[in-house]
């Protein structure tokens, strides 16, 4: 992530940089949003902070919360997927029908407008069902405001960090079960990762 970090902004501008003018807006909100994220996340890996890179990074979450919505659409679950598929279908057979009524000879041209009517709204009853049914509100969006806070009441939040014992735990319990013969694995285990072991790996993801 901290690598991603470095370049999602440049890629993401050179992706959306042949924009007409009904683009603009959304295009620009986009850049926005991506980049006051990334630049939340770089604030947050520093070593230390002050009151002053504090007030930056709540200052660019409140720009990613403000202009995070041009993504909602992004965001659709399989229900709701499955949904909008079946007003779409819906939609689609009552346009039929009700031209099939309509008993006259279009022209080529009037027949592309009539079909642009039926994209438009189609369209639009697909953006309202995203707008009742999509959202951000889950956990992990809410954890990015504690940062601050956490900051404030804890000091260094990375001695709070549960990587050393994730790499313990794949270090010493994966890689010696799968060291074991799987008869009495935990005996093994033991034997083979004692508490030598256990802090001398630890001493060296420290290091590092």
């Amino acid at each position: 992530m901290p690598n991603l970090s470095f370049y999602i902004s440049a890629v993401l501008a050179s992706a959306l940089r042949n924009l007409d003018s009904s683009q603009h807006h959304d295009f620009q909100n986009a850049l926005k949003c991506v980049s006051s994220l990334v630049d939340s996340s770089l604030i947050a890996q520093y070593r230390s902070h002050t009151p002053d890179s504090l007030s930056y990074r709540k200052r660019y979450l409140t720009i990613f919360y403000q202009k995070k919505d041009i993504f909602l659409e992004f965001g659709t679950s399989q229900a709701t997927r499955m949904e909008e598929n079946h007003q779409d279908r819906e939609l689609r057979e009552v346009m039929a029908y009700q031209h099939a009524k309509v008993v006259c000879h279009n022209t080529a041209g009037k027949r592309r407008q009539q079909a642009d009517k039926d994209w438009l709204q189609r369209f639009n009853q697909r953006a309202d069902l995203i707008r009742q049914e999509n959202h951000f509100n889950f956990i992990k969006m809410h954890y990015l405001s504690d940062f601050c806070s956490h900051v404030r009441h804890f000091r260094s939040i990375p001695m709070y960090s549960t990587e050393i014992g994730e790499l313990a735990h794949n270090e010493q319990i994966k890689e010696g079960y799968r060291q074991s013969n799987s008869n009495k694995a935990a005996c093994q285990i033991l034997s083979h990762y004692g508490p030598q072991h256990a802090l001398r790996m630890r001493l060296q993801i420290l290091e590092t």
